[in-house]
């Protein structure tokens, strides 16, 4: 059974860091394309970053280009998603997303592509 589970959420101020972690199981994680999204209250789920299966490519969102950084460790099996210089627009829950699918910035922005969810973690960054 393919699991995935996300940690590391919280309330932090705006300004502040926070890193999430994803961690994978049940599944050959090298395998995988990863993502992160997210889901403000009242609004659509939308794409934060992904990363290719080796790590080697990566992609974000426009929304948090040059202050988050999506990284992945293929022995641990986990993901992570170090958030800085939060904004009190990145409250959301936040969750980790597994594609089969070979990396390519045309499809990884989409949910389409994705086989497993986690649950998710929430972030609340306050003014």
């Amino acid at each position: 059974q393919v699991q995935l589970g996300e940690s590391g959420g919280g309330l932090v101020q705006a300004g502040d860091s926070l890193r999430l972690a994803c961690a994978a199981s049940g599944l050959s994680f090298s395998r995988y394309s990863m993502g992160w999204f997210r889901r403000a209250p009242g609004k659509e789920r939308e794409f934060v970053a992904a990363i290719s299966r080796s790590g080697s490519l990566t992609y974000y969102s426009d929304s948090v280009k040059g202050r988050f950084t999506i990284s992945r460790d293929n022995v641990k099996n986990t993901v992570s998603l170090q958030m800085s210089s939060l904004k009190p627009e990145d409250t959301a829950a936040y969750y980790c997303a597994a594609s089969s699918r070979m990396f390519a910035v045309a499809t990884m922005t989409s949910e389409r592509p994705y086989d497993y969810w986690g649950q998710g973690t929430q972030v609340s960054v306050s003014s």
